[in-house]
């Protein structure tokens, strides 16, 4: 079941591959500072140097007002904020600057042609990692919904209308069966597959295989795009993480829908290291598919296919 649940699928031609990626790094505040155990492995590499982006060279697209609702609900419905009590987020107005330039505005537009949100991180010049349900909608009611979105427009460092690095349109999608076939919210990541390196110019993430007690110590940092606030703004929190499942990572972070596929990351030595991938909101607490093992060699192996 695990082999099965785990086998990639994509959203091209439906090839499917065994699952078998190490990652890259970057800087922000709030470094942890503690020794990490790291049970996977992670080639941390240099982002490129922070710039100075001013109106003079950011592409500014009104288009992109038409996209406001959260992907989420076309899987699970309109469900309750994942804002608990005070809204712990601040805004980043800084998103030419790494590390928030590696956070990018997903616009997707489903199968039957309706728009939505969403967040991903780049994990290499050209993958980025989301949740599962931002590139396959599963469990949609509307006729013609269901099943690979048709497009993602993927939007780095946006801020508003304004964009620092410009778009890239994607068409290539992975995700795996446990998610496609079973819905499972334990198999909930996918990536984007760009044809174009754009994560040269914005750097990216290192991502990592964690034990138990060290995740439950560590401090998770979400930024991303949430629909709650001014339309293609980003929005950042922190806290430790709460508890820790084979599959799943829960943490009293703030988030709301547009969030989902945002990365759930550690810093240490002032890299950044996805520990899951952000997904459901909660109660009390909210919740990410968990960077593990076979995570991890899937995300490597679709780094490998697309260099």
């Amino acid at each position: 079941m695990e082999e099965l649940d785990e086998s990639v699928t994509n959203g091209l031609d439906g090839e499917q591959f065994e699952e078998a990626e190490p990652a890259t790094a970057g800087d922000d505040p709030d470094d942890e500072g503690d020794a990490e155990s790291v049970e996977g492995y992670v080639v941390p590499q240099p982002s490129p140097a922070p710039g100075e982006f001013g109106p003079e060279s950011a592409e500014i697209d009104d288009t992109m007002e038409h996209f406001k609702i959260d992907i989420g609900n076309a899987s699970f419905g309109f469900g309750p904020e994942s804002v608990h009590g005070i809204d712990d987020r601040r805004q980043i107005t800084q998103t030419g600057n790494y590390p928030w330039r590696a956070h990018c505005s997903l616009l997707i537009t489903a199968a039957d042609n309706t728009n939505w949100i969403g967040t991903g991180w780049f994990v290499s010049p050209r993958l980025l990692i989301t949740a599962g349900h931002v590139v396959f909608i599963n469990g949609s009611s509307v006729p013609g919904q269901n099943g690979w979105v048709d497009r993602i427009r993927v939007v780095p460092g946006r801020n508003g209308s304004v964009k620092p690095y410009g778009e890239a349109t994607s068409t290539r999608f992975y995700s795996v069966k446990g998610w496609t076939q079973n819905a499972s919210q334990e198999y909930d990541y996918g990536a984007i597959v760009l044809d174009e390196p754009l994560g040269s110019q914005t750097g990216w993430f290192g991502f990592g295989v964690y034990g138990d007690d060290d995740l439950r110590g560590v401090t998770g940092n979400v930024s991303g795009y949430p629909g709650d606030k001014p339309s293609g703004t980003q929005w950042y929190a922190a806290r430790k993480v709460d508890s820790v499942g084979p599959r799943k990572v829960f943490y009293d972070i703030d988030t709301a829908g547009g969030q989902s596929g945002s990365a759930v990351y550690r810093i240490k030595n002032g890299a950044r290291y996805g520990i899951a991938v952000h997904a459901y909101g909660g109660a009390t607490v909210n919740s990410g598919t968990r960077i593990n093992r076979p995570v991890f060699d899937n995300i490597k192996q679709w780094k490998s296919n697309h260099p």
